[in-house]
């Protein structure tokens, strides 16, 4: 494949990925400035219930990216009826973890109030934690149609459905927070609320859609006549638990920094949302580029075309790059006013503009780790990122966060300043993974 038709194919398949998850951020975004306009109370009880949450999503999505590699794979060699196989015991792998899920979250909800947040966020916190732990098994199983989805190169299906869900969200958000159209005010419980229904019309429409349109009823075929196979289920775990972990331990790098953050008080958890929610922005565009690459990477695994393998990572990393500077230089220009968009508490405002600095400074890092660590579930190769990602976000990112803000009493922005250390080390540690097992595998190829 020539390097410009490399650029346009990953465009192709990355763009509505990218769109998809700016989706996201524009709901996340609403999210956080309904719930701060409504109460800086509000926001931040929402900031500690999220980031526990953010913690369990990731994590679930990372497992259900264990499906894209099988998909991607059997896709490069036409093998239809195993595609739709394959989802059918990803279905079922995806609920058993969804459930496993629910069963943590849920004694965790237990000790919530053992956690050192401050007491008067806890009547907040209790009902809006129990409305997204509902909504686990409703994102789990949307994971697997969209990781189906994307491995045939259907990226535009669950951008769309991700855009009208969110859109839906948005809508219940406002109807429930603020209590219009005759609907209880319900603040942030009504922010849940909206989140839960929005989950459950997303998975339904997904269902409809793979049943009756016309372009999926050759993997329906598959899906019909497959059975629950327990090879199939066993590499399906087998993919999923390394990305899981290692995702899930990228995002409790920041999920148990928010608990640090909740030593500082209700001002600092309230900044530490605002900024979570705008780092977002990032964080999902570089990965939704990232999992194109890992789509292609996947199909050219299925032929071994390890050089196109290569090139392709490389291409993604370039685009990354450029989409790290289109992020970073508005924010630094507007860092100043950002808080402002989210709350009226100028404590708060003060405390946004303090963590872009950090932000900044840790996007190399974040699109290092998003593109290789995506170029390595491309090729199958998941289980040492889990090592990699320990070594870099709790021997090196938790205890400089605790070292930065608390020993040296530099505060939030100390905090913050951990995570360039946490995500550069793991980017450069897939990096290195990656180059040595595609030197390896091209080698072997030229003997052969």
């Amino acid at each position: 494949m020539q390097q410009q038709n490399l650029y346009k194919e990953l465009f192709k398949l990355g763009l509505p990925i990218i769109i998809g998850q700016l989706g996201i951020i524009v709901l996340s975004f609403a999210d956080t400035m309904m719930v701060g306009h409504y109460g800086s109370t509000e926001l931040a009880a929402a900031s500690f219930v999220n980031q526990m949450f953010n913690l369990v999503i990731i994590f679930a999505t990372g497992f259900s990216y264990g499906l894209t590699p099988v998909v991607g794979k059997l896709f490069g060699k036409n093998d239809k009826n195993a595609i739709g196989e394959s989802l059918k015991n990803a279905l079922v792998a995806n609920s058993v973890i969804a459930l496993f899920l629910m069963i943590v979250m849920g004694i965790l909800y237990l000790n919530i109030g053992n956690l050192g947040q401050p007491q008067e966020l806890l009547p907040l916190m209790k009902p809006y934690y129990i409305t997204l732990l509902v909504s686990l098994i409703f994102v789990l199983l949307f994971n697997a149609f969209k990781q189906f989805s994307d491995g045939i190169t259907d990226t535009r299906t669950p951008m769309w459905i991700l855009i009208w869900g969110n859109l839906l969200n948005i809508l219940g958000n406002w109807i429930l927070i603020y209590g219009k159209f005759g609907a209880p005010e319900m603040g942030l419980l009504g922010a849940g609320v909206a989140t839960l229904l929005s989950r459950i019309v997303m998975l339904v429409t997904f269902v409809v859609l793979f049943f009756n349109a016309k372009r999926y009823s050759i993997y329906r075929s598959g899906f019909s006549a497959g059975n629950l196979k327990k090879s199939i289920f066993l590499n399906l775990n087998k993919l999923g638990w390394p990305v899981a972990l290692q995702m899930g331990m990228e995002a409790a790098s920041f999920s148990l920094t928010t608990i640090m953050v909740g030593w500082l008080g209700a001002t600092a958890l309230a900044a530490h949302q605002v900024m979570i929610t705008i780092s977002q922005l990032g964080f999902m565009m570089y990965y939704g580029m990232a999992a194109s690459v890992a789509v292609m990477a996947s199909n050219f695994h299925g032929r071994n075309d390890y050089y196109n393998i290569n090139r392709t990572a490389n291409a993604g990393f370039r685009i990354i790059l450029i989409m790290a500077v289109a992020v970073c230089i508005p924010l630094f220009l507007l860092k100043n006013s950002i808080g402002s968009w989210f709350t009226s508490d100028t404590e708060v405002i003060v405390m946004v503009a303090q963590l872009v600095i950090p932000f900044i400074i840790y996007q190399f890092g974040d699109g290092l780790q998003c593109t290789f660590s995506n170029a390595l579930r491309g090729i199958s190769d998941v289980k040492p990122v889990m090592l990699y990602a320990f070594i870099a976000y709790f021997i090196i990112s938790l205890p400089a966060g605790y070292f930065f803000g608390f020993v040296l009493d530099w505060g939030l922005t100390g905090i913050w300043m951990s995570f360039p250390f946490g995500l550069t080390s793991a980017g450069l540690m897939f990096y290195l993974r990656f180059r040595s097992r595609i030197s390896k595998a091209r080698s072997k190829q030229e003997i052969a």
